[in-house]
């Protein structure tokens, strides 16, 4: 049984589909690809259907990362049934999810960086609308949990 990991933000264009890709990638080099299943969403409507923003899919195509052909969807009730963990960059994320999820499911939505061991109350900030240099010291965040978060799926079960 494989372990399904869904990555939430707000537009699912920036954060969500770069954790997507970078913790894909990092599963496929580790031989654990068919073990975890990955997927990414936003909160609202705005971009479904669209891209990564164009500096996301640069930042991760400059650590050989193609993030390129995924497309933003919203998150729906049926992935509070499909996944394991529920993912999300930011406090905001997390109180929109737990408003819409069931409550017996909120004990598997947490904060990407805190699952990923990086602090209790730790966020991916947002750089939407930001520079090359925003969304490069957000890579260097989802890369540093994206490997923590590699040593944590080797475990058993």
């Amino acid at each position: 049984m494989s372990t399904r990991i869904l990555f939430v933000c707000m537009g699912n264009i920036c954060r969500s589909p770069m954790l997507e890709g970078v913790l894909r990638h990092k599963l496929a080099a580790a031989g654990l690809g068919d073990r975890i299943s990955i997927d990414s969403a936003g909160l609202g409507p705005w971009h479904v259907g669209k891209p990564p923003e164009p500096e996301a899919i640069d930042v991760c195509a400059a650590h050989g990362i193609d993030i390129q052909n995924l497309r933003a969807r919203q998150v729906t009730q049926q992935d509070f049934a499909t996944f394991d963990w529920i993912l999300c960059a930011d406090r905001a994320n997390l109180k929109a999810l737990h408003a819409l999820a069931p409550r017996s499911v909120w004990p598997r939505i947490a904060l990407v960086l805190a699952w990923a061991g990086q602090g209790a109350k730790a966020e991916v900030p947002d750089p939407y609308g930001g520079s090359d240099e925003d969304f490069g010291k957000v890579y260097r965040l989802i890369d540093k949990a994206t490997e923590a978060m590699l040593g944590k799926l080797r475990q058993p079960a």
